[in-house]
């Protein structure tokens, strides 16, 4: 068991002692100055423990983001990059000419959109919160539910879903044969002139592959660089990792484990109901469980949560500090197998002011300078 003890405001930001226990015959104290030189040792072998349940599978400790890897069915080129950056500020891909892949994944809002859900063909609004395609090259499934089976495949679902770009792969396949500017494009990527769906996919793949955070303050940090997290932020990574139990689903160097889990968020019966990865398996431990976001560049990506119930990442804490809604069935809904069960990592916490704050500050640090790119000045005609 972890915990940070005797915190008064000085010596939370300047002492600070932090104890550690790791069983009831051994209690070890670190102050902040500690912790500080042990986390920025450049060597995670000598990072305290972290508080991680038995039930956690596959297990990841924090650290930086390692060189992108591309798959060997769609390996990267500078020219399929430059082609997929083009189709993906395209708005003829969609039906009415107006949307592209941009408009809700916009370089100058975090790589998402900044509301609570999107609005797509017609104004027509979605029911969950656009997730960022920033770090997406690390992630192993896709979408909240995980429909895709991967980065090319997720590139399918936005054109062809009615409520997003409204259109149909065969045509938006002829409108891009059309454009003649486009020619030498798909010649220069894949060697031939020919417009086909899977190479639209992997071009654009290819490009949000390139999306990659830039380091933060807390990866220079974990690599030596000491001074770059105050005494508060280096407070909240412990916290991180063993107070707060983030790390228990925000683990591994994308702050995410790709698992799903209920968050106590699904609103069954009720008005705003999504059953989430069920409404895919159909599989009934399934109800109501999303994808673990990514936390790297948060500070930057609310609205928060699958449906952007948060405009505040404070929100965020205080409902986890709370437990998260955590509903017990009643009368009827006993025998109801498809009644949700949010997880069991989710407990109550009790921090205090001062540990959330510290908490918060930590996670600012895992925010960049965020990588911005520009879209094409002109389209191919």
């Amino acid at each position: 068991m972890k915990k940070i003890i005797g915190f008064t405001v000085l010596s939370f930001l300047f002492v600070g002692l932090v104890s550690l226990k790791s069983n009831k015959d051994d209690e070890k104290y670190y102050s902040i100055a500690d912790l500080k030189k042990i986390y920025s040792s450049g060597d995670v072998s000598t990072w305290p423990k972290p508080t991680v349940d038995s039930s956690v599978v596959d297990f990841q400790d924090l650290g930086v983001l390692p060189k992108v890897k591309f798959p060997a069915e769609n390996p990267y080129s500078e020219a399929k990059r430059d082609l997929g950056k083009i189709l993906f500020f395209d708005p003829r891909l969609s039906k009415s000419g107006q949307i592209s892949c941009a408009s809700c994944h916009d370089p100058e809002l975090g790589w998402g959109d900044g509301k609570r859900v999107s609005h797509g063909h017609d104004r027509t609004p979605g029911t969950r919160n656009s997730k960022p395609i920033i770090n997406v090259a690390y992630s192993t499934i896709f979408f909240w539910d995980g429909r895709a089976a991967s980065l090319e495949d997720q590139a399918r679902f936005p054109i062809v879903d009615t409520k997003e770009m409204n259109n149909h792969m065969d045509i938006a396949v002829k409108t891009i044969k059309k454009i003649k500017g486009y020619q030498p494009l798909f010649q220069k990527a894949f060697g031939d002139e020919k417009v086909t769906e899977e190479k639209i996919f992997k071009a654009i793949a290819t490009f949000e592959r390139t999306v990659v955070s830039r380091k933060s303050r807390f990866d220079k940090f974990i690599e030596g660089d000491s001074t770059q997290l105050s005494d508060k932020e280096v407070a909240g990574l412990h916290l991180f990792r063993t107070k707060a139990r983030c790390i228990n689903c925000h683990n591994s160097v994308l702050f995410s484990d790709n698992q799903f889990h209920n968050a106590g968020l699904t609103y069954y019966g009720r008005k705003y109901e999504d059953l989430g990865r069920y409404n895919i398996t159909k599989n009934a431990d399934d109800v109501g469980k999303f994808r673990t976001p990514s936390l790297r560049e948060v500070g930057k990506t609310g609205p928060y949560m699958h449906n952007g119930l948060f405009p505040e990442l404070r929100g965020v804490l205080n409902l986890y500090n709370a437990g998260m809604p955590n509903l017990k069935p009643k009368g009827e809904q006993v025998n109801d197998k498809l009644f949700p069960k949010t997880s069991p990592l989710l407990k109550k916490l009790e921090l205090n002011k001062e540990e959330l704050d510290a908490l918060e500050a930590f996670l600012q640090s895992i925010t960049s300078v965020i990588y911005r790119e520009p879209a094409p000045e002109k389209l191919p005609g």
